[in-house]
Parts: structure tokens; sequence; C-alpha cells
């Protein structure tokens, strides 16, 4: 497992950090940080584009930092 910190600038309110969450639940992730105050999804997971690919289907653009 590795840890990804995604940045996700689309991401402007509780409702937004909500259906992230949701959706990196459903997804099967757990154990995960979304921040709305610096509009970061941090996730331990063992594929960075699966992670990237449930905040996509939540309808968010989401970049992986380095």
């Amino acid at each position: 497992m590795s840890k990804f910190v995604f940045s996700v600038p689309d991401m402007s309110c509780g409702h937004c950090k909500m259906r992230i969450t949701k959706a990196l639940e459903e997804a099967g992730f757990s154990g995960f940080d979304v921040s709305l105050e610096s509009k970061t999804v941090t996730v331990e997971a063992g594929d960075s584009e699966a992670v990237r690919a449930a905040i996509d289907e939540a309808g968010y653009d989401a970049v992986l930092k380095q």
C-alpha cells in the first residue's frame, strides 16, 4: 500500500466532500481523508488509478500530487 495525495480543485463545499467520500467508500477504500480546506484527498491504496477513477466517477477531476 502506498499513500497518494490528489488535488481536487473543483471541490468547493460540504456536498462535494460527501460525494467524494461516498464514491471512495463504494469503491472499497477506507482510511482516507477528504479535506475541503486544502481541496485534497489522501488515500492509502495499492493503485492510484483506481482512486482517481472513483473520484472521477463522482464527477470531479483529480490530479495526483508529486
